[in-house]
């Protein structure tokens, strides 16, 4: 009887030690979070709700307005430069994927002592300032006599764009097609598919969240961006965060400067959506057409 109970104590004792490990365990897994949550409050959702209060307030008397927003239709001028910005950011969207996505098939099957060299080559240029790299493409333009009015200006300004964010299609693509797995290419070939058929219907369809991926880390940030243009264009290049940025720099601009940075704020979250969507679409249904 007492040998049950000496049982029963220890596998009791047993048990509580390992809950009380566990909770601990909890609490210092959860303990690592608090420096990025602390850093997330004081750095995005502080300057969310400032943003919010200063593009439904009015400059002078601080009252709640949507005359912000209506500086955003007046003239068409805003809205123009939103359309070019975002069909630029398109295009140069388009022209990384291009570029991208046939480099990133190459690498994922180049032999692994070469791979990651090679990888490195063109994951290199991230490590420069993107000012740096935009100075040094105006000099590289410069040098080349690349006119700077009419349309070659906006040539300048993809370019540049194009160089800046290559990297940032490169890297989803390329780690999606590495780690894709390479039995399934091999059956389709097995199954009489020529390459191009193996490429739109296998390899292409499993490699969408990649894409998905490099498309977000392109396209957003070339709609808000500021400096390329700066420095590579002029007025006639304007994107709409050249506009943002001016009314920021103006002293009484901050209301109108807030409530077209909630605009953007909205076409990105509304991108991201869909791109959310597209991607639960193609994982719910396998990929594979």
């Amino acid at each position: 009887m007492n040998d049950s109970v000496n049982v029963t104590a220890v596998a009791d004792d047993g048990a509580r030690k390992k809950d009380v490990k566990r909770k601990m365990r909890g609490i210092k897994r959860s303990a690592f979070a608090f420096p990025y949550l602390a850093l997330s409050v004081i750095f995005v959702i502080v300057p969310l709700f400032i943003m919010l209060y200063y593009a439904f307030t009015d400059s002078v008397t601080g009252a709640f307005t949507f005359d912000n927003f209506k500086r955003f239709t007046d003239g068409w001028s805003a809205s123009l430069i939103l359309g070019k910005s975002l069909l630029a950011a398109l295009v140069t969207t388009v022209i990384c994927f291009l570029l991208a996505y046939p480099l990133a098939l190459a690498l994922s099957s180049t032999a692994l002592n070469k791979k990651f060299v090679l990888v490195m080559l063109f994951i290199l240029p991230m490590w420069i300032n993107s000012l740096l790299r935009t100075y040094a493409i105006k000099i590289v333009l410069s040098i080349l006599n690349v006119p700077e009015t009419g349309f070659a200006i906006w040539i300048r300004v993809i370019m540049g764009m194009v160089y800046d964010f290559f990297p940032f299609m490169l890297l989803p693509l390329y780690s999606v097609l590495s780690g894709m797995d390479r039995s399934l290419t091999e059956a389709s070939q097995d199954l009489g598919a020529s390459p191009v058929q193996t490429l739109f219907k296998v390899t292409l369809p499993l490699s969408v969240p990649g894409i998905v991926s490099g498309v977000l880390m392109v396209f957003m940030p070339t709609v808000s961006t500021f400096a390329i243009s700066d420095i590579l264009g002029n007025t006639d290049t304007y994107m709409f965060g050249n506009i943002i940025n001016q009314w920021f720099n103006s002293s009484s601009g901050w209301n109108i400067g807030s409530a077209y940075s909630f605009i953007l704020l909205i076409l990105i979250a509304v991108t991201v959506l869909i791109a959310n969507l597209i991607t639960k679409g193609k994982t719910e249904t396998g990929g594979i057409l």
